[in-house]
C-alpha cells in the first residue's frame, strides 16, 4: 500500500500497479526527495516522468504544486494513475499521458509546455540504452531555473553532458541526481554557436546605441 506523506491529501491511499514491470518508489526516498525540494514545490508545473503509480506527482500537487502532468508508456499502470488521481480528487490539476516518454516530451515541446521540476524514475536497463537527459534538452521542456531529478543505480553513471549536475544524494544502492536547467554548452556545437552569435548581436546592437548617443 501506498500513502500520501504529507499535505492535502495526506493519509490517501494509492493503488499499486499489478505488475512487475513497475516499481514504486519506496515511501522514505520520496518523503527524502520532498526534504530536498521543500518549499520550493510551490505553485511549480511538475513533471512526473515513468510514472508508475503516480505517488511523485500527486505528492507534488498535495504539498502545492499548480499542476503535474505525468507520462507513463504501460496501459495498465496509466489506468492506475488516472485512479489514484480521481482518489485524491485532483482531476483539475493532473494530465496522464499514456505515451512512451520521448514521444510524450516531443508532443509537449509542439504544444509550448515547460516545467519547473522534473522528476525521472525509469527503469534502469532503460538507462543503460537511451539517455532521457538528450530529449529534454533538446526540447527545451525545463526552464532555464527549473530542477531535474533522476533516480538511478549507484552502478549508473548519470549524463554530464546535457545539463549541470549540481548535487547527488545516496540512499544504498539508491541515488538522486539533480541538475539545474542550465543546458551544458560543448564547444563546437550548435548551441555555442547560436550563444556566440547571440552576444555578437547584442554587442553590436550595444555599439549603434552609443553611436547614436542614446
Amino acid at each position: 500500500m501506498i500513502r500520501i506523506i504529507a499535505g492535502w491529501y495526506k493519509g490517501r491511499n494509492l493503488k499499486l500497479v499489478p505488475s512487475p514491470l513497475v516499481r514504486p518508489l519506496p515511501a522514505k526516498l520520496r518523503g527524502s526527495l520532498f526534504n530536498i525540494l521543500q518549499e520550493r514545490i510551490t505553485d511549480t508545473n511538475f513533471l512526473d516522468g515513468f510514472a508508475g503509480t503516480g505517488s511523485v506527482g500527486l505528492e507534488a500537487l498535495s504539498r502545492g504544486a499548480r499542476r503535474a502532468v505525468f507520462i507513463e508508456e504501460l496501459p495498465l499502470a496509466a489506468k492506475t494513475i488516472e485512479a489514484n488521481i480521481k482518489k485524491c480528487g485532483a482531476e483539475e490539476l493532473a494530465l496522464v499521458i499514456n505515451k512512451e516518454f520521448n514521444r510524450a516530451v516531443i508532443k509537449k515541446e509542439k504544444k509550448k509546455v515547460t516545467f519547473d521540476i522534473i522528476f525521472l524514475d525509469p527503469p534502469y536497463r532503460l538507462l543503460a540504452d537511451r539517455n532521457p537527459l538528450k530529449v529534454i534538452r533538446k526540447r527545451q521542456i525545463l526552464k532555464p531555473d527549473g530542477l531535474l531529478i533522476i533516480r538511478h543505480h549507484r552502478r549508473y553513471s548519470p549524463s554530464k553532458d546535457d545539463f549541470e549536475l549540481i548535487r547527488q544524494v545516496s540512499f544504498g544502492d539508491d541515488i538522486f541526481s539533480i541538475y539545474s536547467g542550465k543546458i551544458i554548452v560543448k564547444k563546437g556545437s550548435l548551441n555555442e554557436l547560436d550563444t556566440r552569435k547571440s552576444k555578437s548581436n547584442k554587442a553590436k546592437k550595444s555599439k549603434v546605441s552609443l553611436d547614436n548617443g542614446s
